[in-house]
């Protein structure tokens, strides 16, 4: 009996780090989506500033466009619109990047919302056995307590009918027979 209290206790150890274990790799994934999340963020940061620059560069184009109106120089201004249209492909495509950047981030968002809710619920799971195996731990050390009082009952016993008849004598081996298994359950106390 008491080899498959051990055995159920192992079990229920093992199940305890194991659960600890899976906890642990959503807390690594967690932290890997976390870190991809922010070099994401640094990468928008960049094309934001990129896209910045190119706009600050289309309005500097845009004034010398006007200038060489002023002037009457059609070769100059064909020039300069062929860099404006350039400058705004080039927007274009930031702006198509920096979409893409933002799609990225809201489905790694939502990932990582669903890695946390997993987390806490590997997390409560883990709570709760420790409970179940605290209250078991309990009604172990009551049952052991009991087979105690049992037992100095049971010796009292024996000695008072092992004497009488065939029946005491049945009587006092069933009581020896508790009084074992009060020293065994002396470890649990």
């Amino acid at each position: 009996m008491r080899t498959r209290a051990w055995k159920d206790l192992s079990e229920r150890r093992e199940e305890i780090r194991e659960e600890r274990n899976k906890s642990d790799r959503w807390e690594r994934k967690f932290q890997e989506v976390q870190a991809r999340n922010e070099a994401l963020e640094k990468s928008l940061s960049e094309s934001q500033k990129e896209k910045g620059k190119l706009k600050d560069r289309v309005v500097e184009l845009e004034g010398s466009l006007r200038q060489h109106r002023s002037r009457n120089s059609v070769i100059e201004l064909k020039a300069s619109l062929s860099k404006i249209e350039e400058m705004k492909g080039k927007i274009k495509e930031l702006e198509a990047a920096l979409q893409s950047c933002e799609g990225r981030i809201k489905h790694l968002e939502a990932k990582e919302g669903r890695q946390n809710e997993q987390l806490h619920y590997f997390q409560d799971q883990v709570r709760n056995r420790d409970h179940i195996m605290g209250e078991a731990v309990v009604q172990i050390r009551e049952v052991a307590d009991h087979l105690q009082t049992l037992a100095v009952q049971a010796d009292t016993l024996s000695v008072k009918y092992e004497l009488e008849s065939d029946r005491g004598q049945e009587l006092a081996s069933l009581l020896k027979r508790i009084n074992v298994l009060s020293v065994r359950a002396k470890p649990y106390l």
